[in-house]
């Protein structure tokens, strides 16, 4: 059974395409018609397309890999972030970082760097700076969540990019392309399909077009969750009966495990000057910020 239906799409405004003068020859396999200047989508395709789409996202989630949302633009960011946050998955609505891809260990660097605020704040030697630098020290903590808060929990590469507006985020699209990480997008008449691995055409300027497709996906990801989650389940009943023989292996793990916090906890020691500093200085991945008196803010 199709996961959508065609009254669904019509009344989202799926098959809206843009202006003919605008579009890309390479659309025309997905084009049903010409209206009044504009052209119309065959959504009898876009059906096909988004039940392949969504078979495959159910299966990255399956796996236990991550599927990485970019939407930056104005009438998308709410739809993704709420719905993608739902079920878990990292996503990009403000701005794409360049390198965020191929770049990838700087970026998790400056996740690490918010840890390392967020350290900072409830450690001691928060109370001994000064206004100013306490200050400096927030805003840069603000910027840097703005951007990259949804990928906290993105400790490797993810296994796939769902892209809306392919064209928009072009950026995006070259970095997967050149790490071979399989591309969903939303695809309409004015883009390039080509490069693309799951093309859907659609609307991806009408924000009822982004909530259906966008549901769909999500819906099809949280299949894939539950039915990891069953399988898991399934696995440990099965290995039960063996939980005996490794009780003693888990018991050393668990010593070892102990005695590695408890270093840890010992060697623990206040941030140094040379951290401080380093946390100060402006950060390449986030774009600057003209430059504020802070002199009456401080008092």
């Amino acid at each position: 059974m199709p996961r959508t239906e065609f009254k669904q799409l019509l009344d989202a405004g799926v098959h809206f395409g843009h202006l003919k003068r605008k579009w890309n020859p390479n659309m025309a396999p997905y084009i049903f018609m010409e209206k009044n200047g504009i052209h119309i989508i065959d959504l009898q395709k876009t059906i096909v397309k988004i039940d392949e789409a969504a078979d495959a996202l159910k299966q990255i989630a399956r796996s236990g890999r991550k599927v990485m949302f970019v939407a930056t633009k104005k009438q998308a960011k709410t739809i993704v972030a709420e719905k993608v946050s739902a079920v878990n998955m990292p996503y990009v609505v403000e701005r794409w970082p360049g390198g965020m891809l191929t770049n990838f260990p700087t970026i998790r660097k400056a996740v690490k760097k918010m840890s390392t605020i967020d350290k900072m704040i409830k450690d001691s030697s928060w109370d001994n700076l000064s206004k100013r630098e306490k200050l400096q020290i927030t805003r840069q903590r603000a910027k840097l969540e703005k951007i990259l808060g949804s990928i906290v929990d993105l400790t490797r590469l993810p296994a796939a990019l769902f892209i809306i507006d392919v064209m928009k985020e072009k950026i995006a699209v070259r970095e997967a392309q050149r790490l071979s990480i399989p591309i969903f997008g939303m695809v309409d008449t004015n883009s390039d399909p080509n490069g693309i691995d799951f093309v859907i055409p659609a609307n991806d300027d009408a924000s009822q077009s982004i909530d259906l497709i966008v549901g769909v996906m999500c819906d099809a990801i949280k299949d894939g969750l539950s039915d990891r989650k069953v399988e898991r389940e399934n696995d440990e009943k099965d290995e039960k009966p063996l939980s005996t023989l490794k009780k003693g292996r888990k018991a050393v793990a668990k010593i070892i495990v102990e005695d590695d916090e408890e270093i840890e906890a010992d060697e623990k020691e206040e941030i140094l000057e040379e951290e401080l500093d380093a946390i100060l200085e402006d950060d390449d991945l986030v774009e600057e910020e003209e430059e504020e008196d802070l002199t009456e803010e401080v008092k």
